[in-house]
């Protein structure tokens, strides 16, 4: 692959928070003992620290590789093996035994499997809700449009089901491969048709080339699928090999875009250079599940 142009140059306001404190190092070293995935670390986010010593911890299933190649994301794409029929029993006991307030729980995206995997995103809500009473917040791939495959994870019944819409629709080709805006607008819409009292969430990242004016178009179209918390955030390529960071958007623009989004009717909106789709997932729904 052709590695892309240098991006401009960081900001000052952009700085990449250090992780540390005691409540990290726990989390930290059980994912090491464990063997355990954490989208934390796979996809390099840069509020791993202030996360998870606030004790909400984001973990991946489904494996470490991808079905898909999306030019934004730091997870490979390689062949990729059946699902580990231990991992369910492992990260339910680590949310449990790491006392947990938040768990968000996302996965690669496996195409190779009928369900997209919703069986076992199911299958974990169910051993997490036997173990402890942290918040489960799921964040799911599009599962091919399979409404069947939907239905089975909120039979399951998590606090908060979210997917990200990522970016704007005249992006898709360059940056989420294999993805569908309309699919993709669609789950968000059943989740909320299905059931009433199950959050719904998705997210974007800026910077990707999009324009006011289609970031507003999207907020919008979420709005009309009934979609109640978004999440803003600034991309950062995690390499010259992926899609290229065209700018960066001011703190005050973030702050005017989350204005417009409780305008719309957004139940919260969390906005701001470093925000990523966990980041304050705990406050985002506190006082109101």
């Amino acid at each position: 692959m052709d590695k892309s142009p240098l991006s401009p140059r960081k900001p000052d306001w952009l700085k990449i928070r250090i992780p540390g404190g005691p409540n990290h190092a726990r989390i930290n070293r059980y994912h090491q003992q464990q063997g355990l995935n954490s989208v934390c670390r796979s996809a390099a986010c840069p509020n791993q620290g202030e996360c998870w010593n606030k004790g909400t911890a984001t973990f991946m299933i489904l494996g470490e590789s991808c079905s898909r190649g999306c030019r934004f994301c730091n997870i490979e794409q390689l062949p990729q093996l059946p699902p580990d029929p231990q991992e369910n029993q492992k990260v339910a006991t680590a949310i449990a035994e790491l006392n947990l307030r938040h768990a968000v729980i996302t996965s690669v995206t496996r195409d190779d499997l009928a369900d997209g995997g919703a069986a076992v995103f199911a299958d974990l809500v169910q051993r997490i809700r036997e173990r402890c009473s942290c918040r489960i917040e799921l964040l799911i791939p599009d599962l091919q449009g399979s409404y069947p495959a939907l239905k089975t994870i909120l039979a399951a019944r998590p606090d908060i089901l979210g997917h990200n819409i990522e970016t704007v629709p005249r992006l898709y080709d360059q940056v989420r491969l294999g993805a569908d805006y309309h699919r993709s607008l669609e789950l968000l819409a059943r989740i909320k048709t299905t059931t009433t009292d199950i959050r719904s969430k998705s997210g974007l990242m800026l910077g990707l080339g999009e324009t006011r004016e289609e970031i507003i178009a999207v907020m919008e179209d979420l709005r009309t699928s009934q979609c109640e918390i978004l999440t803003l955030g600034q991309y950062l390529a995690p390499s010259r090999n992926h899609h290229p960071v065209k700018r960066y958007v001011h703190p005050d623009e973030f702050a005017e875009l989350a204005k417009e989004g409780r305008k719309m009717g957004f139940r919260h909106v969390e906005a701001g250079p470093l925000v990523r789709s966990s980041y304050h997932a705990a406050e985002q729904s506190d006082g109101d599940i």
